[in-house]
């Protein structure tokens, strides 16, 4: 049986962020299990309002990078491999600085009517598939 290989994966598929190493969670949410915002849920959509700038970490730049044009917090959490309460974590510093802007998708204009059952069941299963 082999070991964690680099960045602390297995080298075995599973979920994105499982087989992480609980050190460098801690590491890139600075110890914090949670965010203390709100803002962000999976559908949440990231928008860079900077450039990245030398001695940022290394995930900070890729999601700057990535944000380029809207993206939904559970696509950068899947591009990372990172679990997404690890992400909003890190999304949640991103805004506090003033590098990102948090947005929530245009829903119908009929804000009393929920979605469609058959709809949201699509997409979880498509979430489960990452």
């Amino acid at each position: 049986m082999s070991g964690p290989g680099p960045g602390g994966h297995s080298g075995r598929p599973g979920r994105p962020g499982r087989d992480d190493s609980p050190d460098r969670l801690y590491t890139l949410t600075g110890g914090r299990s949670r965010s203390d915002s709100g803002t962000f849920d999976l559908v949440t959509l990231v928008v860079a309002e900077s450039d990245p700038t030398p001695g940022m970490q290394s995930e900070h730049v890729t999601i700057l990078r990535m944000c380029q044009t809207p993206t939904a917090v559970v696509e950068i959490a899947a591009q990372l491999q990172l679990p997404g309460s690890i992400v909003r974590i890190m999304l949640a510093d991103l805004l506090d600085t003033g590098r990102i802007s948090a947005r929530h998708p245009r829903t119908d204009r009929s804000a009393g009517r929920l979605p469609d059952p058959h709809i949201l069941e699509q997409v979880l299963v498509g979430l489960r598939n990452l």
